[in-house]
């Protein structure tokens, strides 16, 4: 991944430090993979990255081109990418993908620690909820 910005909020870094440690690679390298997507995406624009619900979070503020994505941890474990619920972005991608991957709902896909991320898929999951106000 070429996109790995510093943090700018203190707080979101924090938050990384504080996911456990079987997870918090691949939730960094999702966070890469937002960052990339959204450098290779026109029209996002700059991407903010603020907690929201304890979480970080991924916003465009400076084109409102997309919905929030955030990353987090999962009572039953493992680690996730969720997007808005009251969006299409999950059910689209659960449409592409109905066996490749582990849903929650709309709102999320989970992960187990040590599986391989199938990151092209989620790129176009990413990229979906980067644009989803531009359609």
């Amino acid at each position: 991944m070429k996109h790995k910005p510093p943090f700018a909020d203190p707080n979101v870094e924090k938050a990384y430090a504080e996911f456990p440690e079987d997870v918090r690679d691949d939730l960094l390298t999702l966070r890469a993979l937002i960052f990339e997507t959204a450098h290779s995406t026109d029209r996002v624009g700059e991407i903010e990255e603020t907690l929201k619900w304890g979480q970080p979070a991924y916003l465009t503020p400076q084109t409102k081109s997309g919905s929030t994505i955030r990353l987090g941890t999962p009572k039953q474990g493992g680690f996730a990418i969720y997007t808005h619920c009251q969006t299409t972005i999950m059910s689209d991608f659960q449409a592409l993908f109905p066996t490749e991957f582990s849903f929650d709902g709309n709102r999320a896909v989970q992960f187990q620690p040590d599986a391989p991320l199938p990151l092209d898929g989620l790129r176009l999951l990413i990229k979906s909820a980067l644009t989803y106000h531009l359609k």
